[in-house]
């Protein structure tokens, strides 16, 4: 039963809940995209809970890939892709974080991008407050300890969730000319060693990356699957959201974007200098 305290503006529309799958990063990103492709054609918008299988670094649209150790993530089997958002790198570790997206045709949303990313981190923070996390935008901007990791970068009032003063979820957001998909990674336990091996050319420590970021583990005595549910309950009753799916057309253009574009190399080593 949908918690009518927790209904967003939105809620009103078709709204579909894709429950939590693992697939990997190219095929994950390939669904934000088909999915836009989906709302903008009049289908149902989209709010989900995925899964990175294996253990993914998504690079921001802009980075470096020099910042990346290619080595470490081929011999660990750490899958990288490049994002359609900005921001710095994150790995997504399988057991470590928990991801989600949403996504809307875009005159359906607030066209001022503080008022979009606080409309659509509702459902976010509802999740936090069901886990008994108290998370919250920073209140303040704090500087950047290292620009290509995303969990390093300056915390953002705009989009950055801490808890005892440690960033515990980054958000993102893509605006096509008809859609809107806002992603972000909620951190379930802290992997420091394991997130900082997947970049090249930094000194920062295990120590440092702890300082300025926490896990939901840490705060509150709830499994991975029970955070999980907290998430896909919450986006469900902020959109009034039916369970549903990928449709097999879906599926198969997906399949296809995520071959063709997020595993590609030319996508995921691109230097954004040159374009």
């Amino acid at each position: 039963m949908t918690d009518d305290g927790a209904r967003g503006p939105l809620a009103d529309r078709e709204w579909r809940l894709i429950r939590e799958e693992a697939r990997d990063g190219p095929m994950q990103m390939a669904l934000d995209e088909i999915a836009a492709e989906t709302a903008a054609a009049g289908g149902p918008r989209t709010v989900r809970v995925y899964r990175w299988e294996p253990s993914t670094l998504s690079l921001g649209y802009h980075q470096d890939p020099e910042t990346v150790d290619w080595d470490h993530c081929e011999r660990e089997g750490v899958t990288v892709t490049r994002r359609q958002t900005g921001g710095g790198g994150i790995y997504h570790d399988y057991d470590g974080d928990v991801s989600y997206s949403i996504v809307a045709p875009k005159d359906e949303l607030p066209g001022d991008l503080m008022e979009s990313y606080h409309l659509l981190c509702a459902p976010i923070l509802d999740a936090f407050d069901r886990l008994g996390v108290d998370a919250d935008y920073v209140s303040e901007s704090v500087p950047e300890i290292w620009h290509p990791a995303c969990y390093l970068r300056e915390l953002h009032p705009a989009h950055d969730v801490v808890a005892g003063g440690k960033k515990v979820s980054g958000n993102a957001q893509y605006r096509r000319h008809d859609a809107v998909v806002q992603h972000g990674s909620l951190t379930y336990v802290v992997k420091a060693a394991a997130h900082l091996d997947v970049f090249a050319g930094h000194d920062v420590t295990p120590e440092e990356f702890e300082s300025r970021v926490g896990g939901i583990a840490a705060f509150a005595d709830v499994t991975r699957e029970e955070a999980v549910a907290a998430v896909e309950s919450a986006l469900a009753d902020w959109a009034d959201a039916t369970v549903g799916e990928w449709t097999d057309d879906e599926l198969s253009r997906a399949r296809e974007r995520a071959a063709e574009k997020y595993a590609a190399d030319d996508w995921v080593r691109r230097d954004p200098r040159e374009r």
